[in-house]
């Protein structure tokens, strides 16, 4: 197993270090977000072990994603444990007591369902949830930073997020100590350290921010935040009419989270659980980004954890969404890196332009309406759906009137050939490369 060469004086004694890990790349859990039931398939084609969604309104995203109804919990658990793939409801926010009703009802819903496990981090619904034998997990929300937090969690939760402010030499010696203490949870085992590993990051602590609220009336801690810090902002003079931008940059917008680099140095440092954020992004995110921690992690323990690997993966992260990465606290750094341009800077766009309005099995042929813009030999394209989930490819045949064609235009009803089933009503997007911002 190799660790990469970065440099970082907190992990000088990590490199001259030999460890033989009793884990392997079946034991590290990759967690995807899901929002829709697109997400979900594509969370499950990138390679997930686990997803994680929110129900109602009692969660961290209720505001900024679609969310998933009690009567949606069914079928979300079939089709996971279909590909064995676990489920875990996100009932993070704090809770009022006008809502513990909604809570236990969501909480019975789990039971009754056999979702996998709740995360949480109000009390009410910690204590609730191990009352009714449903699993719990101590969300980000907690802030849980050093050992005596674990050891307190370890009464109600067997997997616990760290904070994300803290480095990775903190998580080791938390992970050490959970295994030289044996500190377990209600289930017998011993604690499991999760951490995010990519998306976006907040400015504030593990995101417990209150600006939203101060400035619009809308909680970040109610799943509710307006993002105002994701602005840019000038500073004035007060006695004079002088304005500025401080280094032209969003001063309270971190860039997105990127760990791909070292994930050796987290499975090193004891990590079992490596979550992805993104449960309000699209399903290309969600299966490119799963894809590559996935491969990331089995490269590391088959010995295949390379520069090369590396960069062929940080290509691929950089053509879905992101606001530019940094590589968070976990290396020891004191401060934040900010965006330096608004919205995405994904190297990849798609670009809707028709629908799948019959598919024939037996030929892998697919029938399409195109509705806008047009498609040519050579072109890139995504075909999505609930059950499709995310299918990738090259045009390299085109028919219109059963005849062979170079390009079809908007209004033309053509097939294609498609290496995977895909479905009625599936939606079908153009790839274009785009320009990355000079920064």
């Amino acid at each position: 197993m190799q660790i990469s060469n970065i440099n970082s004086t907190i992990f000088a004694p990590l490199i001259f270090t030999l460890v033989i890990m009793a884990a392997t790349a079946k034991d590290i859990e990759i967690m995807s977000p899901v929002g829709s039931y697109e997400m979900l398939a594509a969370a499950i084609q990138g390679g997930a072990n686990s997803v994680y969604f929110g129900i109602e309104n009692l969660n961290m995203r209720s505001k900024s994603s679609k969310n998933f109804t009690i009567e949606d919990l069914k079928n979300i658990v079939e089709i996971a444990n279909a590909s064995n793939v676990r489920t875990y409801i996100t009932l993070n926010t704090i809770i009022y007591d006008q809502e513990l009703d909604t809570m236990r009802r969501i909480v019975n819903a789990a039971k009754e369902y056999n979702v996998t496990a709740i995360i949480a981090s109000d009390v009410s619904v910690i204590q609730y949830a191990q009352s009714q034998g449903v699993e719990v997990h101590i969300s980000t929300q907690s802030n849980v930073t050093n050992i005596e937090a674990v050891k307190f969690y370890a009464h109600f939760a067997d997997v616990m997020v760290t904070a994300r402010e803290l480095n990775l030499t903190q998580v080791k010696e938390i992970t050490d100590t959970i295994e030289r203490e044996q500190i377990k949870g209600p289930s017998g085992k011993l604690i499991e350290i999760e951490i995010f590993v990519h998306g976006a990051l907040c400015m504030a602590v593990s995101g417990k921010c209150y600006m939203s609220l101060d400035q619009m009336n809308s909680s970040a801690n109610r799943g509710a935040c307006l993002q105002p810090c994701r602005r840019k902002y000038e500073v004035k003079d007060k006695e004079s009419d002088i304005k500025f931008e401080i280094d032209q940059e969003y001063i309270m917008s971190p860039e997105d989270l990127k760990t791909v680099d070292f994930v050796d140095k987290m499975l090193y440092a004891g990590v079992r659980v490596l979550k992805v954020e993104g449960r309000g992004r699209n399903p290309e995110y969600v299966k490119t980004v799963t894809q590559v921690y996935r491969e990331a992690v089995n490269a590391y323990f088959a010995g295949e954890f390379t520069k090369d690997n590396i960069a062929k993966w940080n290509k691929k992260l950089a053509s879905v969404y992101n606001r530019g990465f940094w590589d968070g606290y976990y290396l020891g750094r004191k401060t934040g890196e900010w965006t330096k341009v608004y919205g995405s800077q994904a190297t990849q766009k798609k670009k809707y332009v028709g629908k799948v309005t019959n598919y024939f099995s037996k030929l892998g042929v697919a029938e399409l309406k195109l509705e806008s813009h047009e498609l040519e030999i050579g072109d890139k394209f995504y075909i999505q759906g609930e059950t499709t989930g995310v299918y990738e490819g090259v045009i390299d045949e085109l028919r219109l009137d059963l005849k062979p064609v170079q390009k079809v235009v908007k209004g033309d009803l053509f097939s294609m050939k498609t290496t995977d089933l895909v479905r009625r009503n599936d939606k079908i997007y153009k790839i274009e490369e785009t320009i990355a911002p000079i920064l």
